[in-house]
């Protein structure tokens, strides 16, 4: 009885286990896979060596050389979240991003921007949002679209379109291979862009054209940038970013002048922060949606083979348990039957007796 009761048990806990398992693999485990609502804000940090830059203080447009260094920061903006509607709500949320590039020189400021947008919390790719803009010292609209600060949960060998800011639009980001950085698997995509025109402020340009080509009335700044991500694919997190940028202006009097030349690369310590980042979430993601399935179909399988195995062995038991009466009475019949025939050999035995004296005295 009591082999029922416990198999009977190690099965429901069997059941139990390989629903929570199922659960686990087809309920929890794609909604880990996105942004987390309370997602802490971000740093990264890259360094230009020997770059030449455009810096204008005070009216007065200068070519300079040093180095620069870039501090982009992330940072998830609760409220505007709460208060998207669909088809938003519940599937994107919004970030506050902010960059400041300064000469490690003289800490001056050489250029700064502040932007807020939507992003897609399971891809990363920027959403219509009618709440985002872009200011660079004046603030307006932005089509944003593409990949921008991240890539998507579960990155493909594939060609990804990334959203450039000078351009304000995307342009195709090839796979190129696979690189370890960090101990980390990491997939390479390079972006080209070439000899693009950009689109530069009347007045700024006006500044530039009077005081570094003089002569000219107008001119043209062209864009070159040859931007390598390297995304860790489990997460989508960005690991590595170098950006190889070059604008140059070309008045329609006099020679070329080069604007920017700039090879930008994150720092070490930003590399290591992100490769850190990246090899915790990734351990939380295979907890959920592999390591823990898998354990808990396993230990259901394992209880429902033994819970199977005492339940039979108690009905093999309780089998037994009830033969042993019927032999009992059938061994108690035998041995009346076998009393009986006892009995009356004895009496046929006495009787014979009885009959022989009987003669003997007739004699």
């Amino acid at each position: 009885m009591r082999s029922r009761v416990l198999g009977a048990t190690l099965l429901a806990l069997g059941v139990v286990a390989l629903i929570f398992a199922g659960g686990l693999a087809f309920v929890v485990a794609p909604t880990v896979k996105q942004l987390p609502y309370n997602m802490k804000a971000t740093q990264s940090v890259a360094e230009a060596p020997n770059a030449t830059f455009l810096q204008i203080t005070n009216g007065v447009a200068k070519v300079n050389t040093g180095t620069l260094r870039s501090t982009v920061n992330v940072t998830p903006d609760a409220k505007a979240t709460a208060d998207l509607e669909k088809p938003l709500d519940g599937k994107a949320m919004v970030w506050l991003v902010g960059q400041e590039v300064v000469n490690t020189g003289s800490t001056e400021l050489v250029s700064a921007y502040s932007t807020a947008l939507a992003v897609d919390r399971k891809s990363g790719a920027a959403q219509q949002w009618d709440g985002q803009w872009l200011d660079t010292g004046n603030r307006e609209s932005v089509n944003y679209s593409g990949q921008i600060y991240k890539f998507p949960f579960g990155t493909e060998k594939k060609t990804y379109p990334i959203f450039d800011r000078d351009l304000l639009g995307t342009r195709p980001a090839n796979f190129v291979k696979t690189e370890q950085i960090e101990g980390l698997e990491t997939y390479q995509f390079t972006q080209e862009i070439r000899n693009e025109k950009l689109v530069v402020p009347a007045d700024r340009l006006s500044v530039v054209l009077s005081q570094l080509a003089p002569g000219a009335k107008s001119g043209v700044v062209t864009y070159d940038n040859t931007r390598t991500v390297w995304v860790e694919p489990t997460t989508g997190q960005f690991i590595k970013v170098q950006e190889l940028q070059k604008k140059t202006l070309t008045p329609d009097v006099g020679q070329p002048v080069v604007l920017l030349d700039a090879p930008f690369v994150y720092t070490d310590d930003t590399i290591r922060s992100a490769a850190e980042t990246a090899k915790e979430n990734r351990q939380k993601l295979a907890l959920v949606t592999m390591w823990a399935p898998i354990g808990l179909s396993v230990l259901g399988a394992i209880l429902l083979i033994v819970g199977i195995m005492l339940v039979a062995r108690g009905r093999r038991q309780m089998a037994a348990a009830a033969a042993v009466p019927a032999q009992r009475r059938g061994g108690a019949r035998h041995s009346a039957a076998a009393q009986e025939e006892s009995d009356r050999s004895s009496s046929d035995t006495s009787d014979s007796a009885k009959a022989g004296k009987s003669g003997s005295t007739a004699d």
